[in-house]
């Protein structure tokens, strides 16, 4: 089921697609071929810039494969495309591993996701409300 329309500007390369039926990211690709060094990190185009319908964020987000097959993901692990940008989309890929990655032009290297955001009132108080967890920090709940 499709819903609200993104409207992409191809800078080069092709339109953004999803792989799948049913896939809730569409796939990036890299404009250019570059060698991502070792612990390193190269930002790369994706050739597109779109209008994010406006109530929604585009959200981009590593390929899981990538990640972990090959230790490629996002030096900032999602980002944020506004409603309001109208630049290219580019992607920061940081490569966790000891050997360099190359990337071909046209490989898919990211994808994003478009969904509603609720954007929220910002109310100053002086004590928020009691929970169960409180204030308990990371790990406070456990593993199991």
């Amino acid at each position: 089921m499709l819903g609200r329309k993104l409207k992409v500007k191809v800078l080069s390369g092709e339109v953004p697609a999803y792989a799948h039926d049913g896939d809730a990211g569409l796939d990036l690709r890299a404009t250019d071929s570059l060698r991502i060094p070792a612990h390193g990190h190269v930002t790369v185009g994706t050739g597109i810039a779109c209008e994010v319908p406006s109530g929604c964020v585009g959200l981009v987000f590593p390929r899981s494969g990538l990640a972990c097959k090959s230790g490629i993901a996002l030096r900032n692990c999602v980002g944020v495309i506004d409603s309001g940008y109208r630049g290219e989309i580019k992607a920061t890929l940081t490569n966790d591993t000891d050997e360099p990655f190359e990337v071909e032009a046209g490989d898919r290297i990211a994808q994003m996701v478009v969904m509603p955001y609720c954007p929220c009132k910002v109310e100053q108080v002086e004590e928020l409300s009691e929970t169960e967890r409180g204030d308990g920090g990371y790990g406070s709940t456990g593993v199991k």
